[in-house]
Formats: C-alpha cells, sequence, structure tokens
C-alpha cells in the first residue's frame, strides 16, 4: 500500500537512500532544492595507508541519510535528485524519523564525530605498522610523557630489544 501525503505530518524527518559513497552529492542536490532541510552525520577516523596515517570522512550511516520537506511539494525533486536512490520504505510506507531522534544525533555528534585510535598502555601487545620494522611484534613498556611516544620491548634476531617509537607506529595486536 502507498502511503498517502496525508498520512505524512508536513516537514517530517525521512530517512533517504542515497548511492554508494555519494551521500555528499545527495546532500549538495538537496540543499539547492528550496524547503528541504538535510541532515547528514559524518564521522572522522585516522587508518593507516602505505602514504601513512591518513584522515578519511565518511557518513555515519553509509548510503543513508535523513531529509525534511514538504511531501506533497518536493517528492518528486527530491526522489530524483543527484546522489539519491529513493526514499526508504517499509510495506509501501516511508521510513518517518521522529524528531527527537534528529535532535538527539545532532546535540551527541554535533554534525562530525571524531573518532581516536585506541590508546596504548603499558602491557600492551602491539604491531608496527610504520617504518622498516613493519609486521613486527612487540610490547609496549612504558608511555613516554605526552602521551605521542612510547617505549616498546621487541625481539629482534633472537635478542629482547627496548626502542622508542611514535604512538601512530603501533596498532592494538588482534
Amino acid at each position: 500500500m502507498e502511503q498517502t501525503p496525508s498520512s505524512l505530518t508536513l516537514f517530517s524527518w525521512l530517512c533517504v537512500r542515497t548511492q554508494p559513497k555519494r551521500e555528499h552529492i545527495a546532500v549538495g542536490q538537496l540543499n539547492r532544492l528550496a524547503g528541504v532541510e538535510v541532515f547528514c552525520p559524518r564521522i572522522r577516523f585516522q587508518r593507516n595507508t602505505k602514504r601513512g596515517r591518513v584522515w578519511f570522512d565518511e557518513a555515519l550511516f553509509p548510503g543513508y541519510l535523513f531529509a525534511r520537506f514538504d511531501f506533497d511539494k518536493s517528492i518528486r525533486a527530491v526522489s530524483s535528485a543527484v546522489g539519491v536512490r529513493g526514499l526508504v520504505r517499509f510495506a509501501g510506507d516511508c521510513a518517518k524519523v521522529p524528531d527527537f531522534i534528529i535532535e538527539m544525533l545532532r546535540n551527541e555528534f554535533n554534525g562530525t564525530v571524531v573518532i581516536s585510535e585506541p590508546e596504548l598502555k603499558a602491557g600492551d601487545r602491539a604491531v608496527m605498522v610504520d617504518g622498516a620494522m613493519r609486521g613486527l611484534h612487540a610490547i609496549v613498556t612504558q608511555v613516554l610523557p605526552g602521551g605521542d611516544r612510547v617505549r616498546i620491548l621487541m625481539e629482534l634476531m633472537g635478542t629482547a630489544v627496548e626502542a622508542e617509537v611514535p604512538m601512530e607506529a603501533l596498532e592494538p595486536a588482534a
């Protein structure tokens, strides 16, 4: 059964499905439409790459965003915007998101969430992810003042060796 505009309150928050990795394009297109309010919380995190540690910025809910608009006037423009696949529906009804959930997300995350790497502490097992020692397992023996460097104990050629390395050169061992 198709949801009729009368069953939606004017300017309800609806869940919009986007094309993969194109949330930012859909947000830009929807922001250009008059009377459409868009919310797409983002997450920011660092990841080790071949170029070193790089910041990444992605949608908190990949493939989805939230939009509030007058259903009668804007449904076609929203549904056909570049980057949008359509509205999320359950049994033909649009997925309506309560205002308090959007407000909670806005208050909690204020637009972008920054994920920090898990901090290592003395006694933790770690793996080198940067430099010539990449892949070598070690044990953190001390976190040095400032927290950006650690002292580790590793085995090299059958001998236990202690070294100081930057915190970002290590990842917690799985």
